[in-house]
């Protein structure tokens, strides 16, 4: 059932957990690498992944026995960390970098925007939110990731480096929020 709070929500948690913002200075550094970013495949390479895992993910989770309020709580847990490193400052996941011709998929594809955390992330709203709600929130996060891929330059001057980091901590403070939320009510759901 359409919902526009949940839209926002999960508009707003994708959002956060993708961090297009706090990648900039990742994709500014590819971009000055590659040449340029193909900002229409990065984009649509990263809607194929984050849309097929919501359909299979749970399907893969079946065939190793992990139920989606257990896998929630994992997702919880990562979400949590996630926001930790980004107030923090300190890198607890890392990423590979790569320099190689398919700058579009890898690294920014994945695993910047597609990456574990969005994996989880998706997986974890299907316990809360409505399917339909969750793709649209996804849909809309791709316009948002097309967006700030295309103007990365623009971006860069505007935001300086102050201001990315300000919205980095701002970010992780919400994920905090949401990793705790999504943990307390999958782990009442498991009990």
């Amino acid at each position: 059932m359409f919902s526009f709070k949940e839209i926002v929500s999960v508009t707003l948690i994708l959002f956060s957990v993708i961090d297009v913002i706090g990648s900039l200075p990742v994709i500014i550094d590819l971009r000055k690498k590659a040449g340029k970013i193909e900002s229409e495949r990065a984009t649509f390479a990263s809607g194929v992944l984050m849309i097929s895992f919501l359909f299979l993910g749970e399907k893969i989770l079946k065939l190793f026995g992990v139920d989606v309020a257990s896998f929630a709580v994992a997702g919880a847990l990562i979400i949590f960390l996630i926001g930790l490193e980004m107030i923090l400052g300190r890198t607890i996941f890392k990423s590979e970098v790569s320099s190689g011709g398919s700058t579009h998929i890898v690294p920014i594809a994945f695993p910047l925007i597609a990456g574990a955390g969005t994996l989880t992330t998706l997986i974890s709203l299907r316990a809360e939110y409505q399917t339909l709600n969750i793709v649209i929130g996804v849909i809309l996060n791709l316009i948002l990731i097309y967006a700030v891929l295309k103007s990365s330059g623009w971006l860069e001057t505007k935001l300086g480096s102050g201001g990315l980091e300000v919205l980095r901590k701002i970010f992780g403070i919400i994920l905090l929020a949401i990793a705790i939320k999504l943990f307390k009510t999958n782990l009442i759901a498991d009990f």
